[in-house]
Formats: structure tokens, C-alpha cells, sequence
């Protein structure tokens, strides 16, 4: 799959550009095992680097023009290097854009270079191609400009490229998974502090499979800036209470309960899923240690439904989704995956049952739905680099 991607982007530079790439890059998408919406929490995540690549061909050239091909959606784009950036119509340039006007403030030389880049990456599934492509061009020109970046500084300008000329206020999660991922680990991150430790994850006899619902509802940006506030919201009022919590990391189920009176109902839900999911990656970073893998499934399974009913940004799809895996008793774990109201399901399916049970959930889907569901198989796989030519 990865040969073929780069031959894929490889053969499109050589017939555009008359000539072999210089270099070639792969950036992987992400998953998120557990720890979902803590990250503007101080929380922790347990991210990963996944199998699922942007495949980059790249030639240095001797002016201070560059184009920019995106082979998958058949579209060019050239502009000068020696002006200044700014975000244009065309989505996935300002993601590039915004990465090169960092670099420049940064004694990027302005000189010229030609990119073909392709994906297996699926748009829209909450695998985050946009952190991917982002990481993959700030990793591109550190190698060949020599820049002398740290793997952190390159996932920080990843991130700013996409809160400056996407206007999308991510965290750092998504970056730090696509450059610091190592094969068969997932990442306890810090997102507070960008502190972190790699555990393996050996998952033994399943198999991690998404599922993609192929919906995307309209209110995530809405919902999210909601949800943001009223945990904000409920801290305060924990503060208020109890003067010696500093954040959700030392806020107790015990706390959020007993206010729950003050709270009202909506703020309550917030907080109390907060709490518990915070709780919940530290249980499942000791399951992946013991290799309690059925402990890990039931603490996935627990987030889903804390993420449907307390925080409300699930939706029917991605509810039927799980609600029918738990019918599968070769899928030991479910849970919805991202921002919400669409995307992915992340589960963990027993190794030999795979196919099987694939089958029967895309025909369960297809009656209720009348929906074609898109499956991934996945592996955990390394981060941001250069293949060798």
C-alpha cells in the first residue's frame, strides 16, 4: 500500500515535471485510542500515528517559484516564494501557505521548489489529513533547507498554520501524533505541557478497524465552541467550591457530584464526563501495560456512551454504529472517534473474525442507513519522515 502510494505520486511528478523527485516524505494520519475532548481540558490523550500516509515528491528548483500539485484532487497551484503569504480561496493551499510564511519568518531561503503530493488518508473521517499535510511540508523543508527545527517546533507550526490560515482553532494533538509517532505505540500526551511517553500497543489477538459512518453533521464547529464554554463554566464553579483545584486533572467524580444541584443538568454532564474520561486514559495506558486488552474495549466502549449521552456529540449514525458492534461479540470495544456529529468508529475486532464482521456491519448499515459503510483496517505506524529513493 505504501509502495503503491509512492509510486502513485512518484510517476505523476516524473510526467509533469520531466524529471525524478529529489525526495520523497510520507506523513501519517492519526487515531486516538482514548481521551477524547480533554485536551482543552488538561487532560491527557493516547494518540497514534497510523498506516495511512501523504505521500510528498519533492525537487528544489533555481528560482524562487514553486508549484504545488495536489495529484488526488487534479489541481495546481504556483505562486513566488519571495512574496508574502496569505490565505487564498483553495483550502488545502492555506494549509501549505500557512506552514511556508512560518518557515520564512524562520530563514526559510526563498528558494524555489516543485511538490506533487497524494493520500490514502480518507478526507473527512476525522484522521486528520489536514495535521498530516501540514506536518509533512514543515518536515519537507527542514530536511532539504536544513532548518535545524525540533520535532516539537514543526508539529507547534502545524498547528498555528491551521488556527492562522485555515481559521481552525485546533489543538496540538493531532500534529504531535502525526510527527512523534513510533510504530507500535501510541503516545500518552500531555497537552498542556507537550509532555510525553510512548507504551507499546500490542493489542494480541484483535485488530483495530474503522468504521466510517460517511456522514458529517453541520453543527461541529458550533457544538465544539459550546461545549468549550460550558466546561469552562463548570470549572469555575468547582474552583469557586473547592479552592485547591487547579484544573479537571485534580477535580474528583466525588466534587462534580456534589454540585451537581449548582451545576443545573447540562453543566453537570460536562463536567462529570470530563472527569471520568481523564480517569479513563490513565486505566487504559494500565490496561495496555498488563495487556488487559478486553479492559481496554470496555473503557473505549465507556467513552462512546459518556461522549453520546454527558457530553451530546454523537449522532444517530455513529450511536447505531457502536449500539451494533456491541451486537458482535468478536468486537470487544467501540467508540466514536474525533470532534463528533460524524466521522469514525474506532473498535477493536478479534484478528480472524475481521472480514466477517466487517460483512455484517456494512450490510447492518446499508439497511438501516441505505449508506455504503467505508472500512479501514489499521496498524500503528511511524511518524513524519523521508523514505530513502
Amino acid at each position: 500500500m505504501k509502495k503503491k502510494l509512492i509510486q502513485h505520486t512518484t510517476k505523476h511528478f516524473e510526467k509533469l515535471f520531466q524529471k525524478k523527485p529529489e525526495h520523497i516524505f510520507l506523513s501519517p494520519g492519526r487515531i486516538n485510542i482514548i481521551g477524547e475532548h480533554v485536551d482543552y481540558n488538561d487532560g491527557f490523550v493516547l494518540p497514534a500515528a497510523i498506516n495511512k500516509y501523504i505521500c510528498f515528491a519533492i525537487s528544489k528548483n533555481k528560482s524562487s517559484e514553486c508549484a504545488l500539485v495536489a495529484q488526488d484532487l487534479n489541481d495546481i497551484y504556483s505562486f513566488d516564494l519571495k512574496d508574502k503569504l496569505q490565505p487564498i480561496e483553495k483550502m488545502w493551499v492555506n494549509y501549505i501557505l500557512g506552514v511556508l510564511q512560518q518557515l520564512k519568518e524562520k530563514g526559510l531561503p526563498e528558494k524555489g521548489f516543485s511538490i506533487v503530493f497524494s493520500s490514502t488518508i480518507p478526507m473527512g473521517a476525522g484522521l486528520s489529513s489536514s495535521a498530516a499535510l501540514e506536518c509533512g511540508i514543515a518536515y519537507a523543508m527542514n530536511k532539504i533547507f536544513h532548518l535545524k527545527l525540533s520535532k516539537e517546533e514543526i508539529a507547534r507550526i502545524g498547528q498555528t498554520a491551521e488556527h492562522t490560515f485555515a481559521g481552525v482553532n485546533c489543538g496540538i494533538m493531532d500534529q504531535f501524533a502525526a510527527v512523534f509517532g513510533k510504530k507500535n505505540n501510541v503516545i500518552k500526551l500531555d497537552c498542556t505541557t507537550l509532555a510525553y511517553e510512548y507504551h507499546k500497543a500490542n493489542f494480541k489477538e484483535y485488530q483495530l478497524v474503522l468504521f466510517d459512518s460517511c456522514v458529517k453533521h453541520t453543527h461541529l464547529t458550533s457544538g465544539y465552541n459550546d461545549r468549550r464554554n460550558e466546561v469552562e463554566e463548570g470549572l469555575a464553579i468547582i474552583k469557586a467550591t473547592y479552592p485547591e483545584v487547579t484544573s479537571f486533572r485534580n477535580c474528583t467524580e466525588k466534587m462534580v457530584i456534589s454540585l451537581k444541584d449548582t451545576f443545573g443538568e447540562i453543566i453537570f454532564n460536562r463536567c462529570l464526563f470530563v472527569v471520568q474520561e481523564i480517569e479513563r486514559v490513565e486505566l487504559a495506558v494500565r490496561a495496555l501495560t498488563n495487556g488487559n486488552i478486553e479492559q481496554l474495549g470496555d473503557l473505549m466502549t465507556k467513552t462512546h456512551f459518556g461522549l453520546s449521552e454527558l457530553y451530546e456529540v454523537s449522532c444517530p449514525e455513529m450511536d447505531f454504529l457502536v449500539k451494533e458492534a456491541l451486537t458482535i461479540p468478536e468486537i470487544i470495544g467501540a467508540r466514536m472517534m474525533g470532534g463528533g456529529f460524524g466521522g469514525c468508529t474506532i473498535n477493536l475486532v478479534k484478528k480472524e473474525n475481521v472480514n466477517a464482521v466487517i460483512e455484517k456491519m456494512r450490510r447492518a448499515y446499508a439497511t438501516q442507513y441505505n449508506i455504503d459503510l467505508k472500512y479501514y483496517k489499521i496498524k500503528i505506524a511511524t511518524g513524519t519522515s523521508e523514505y530513502a529513493i
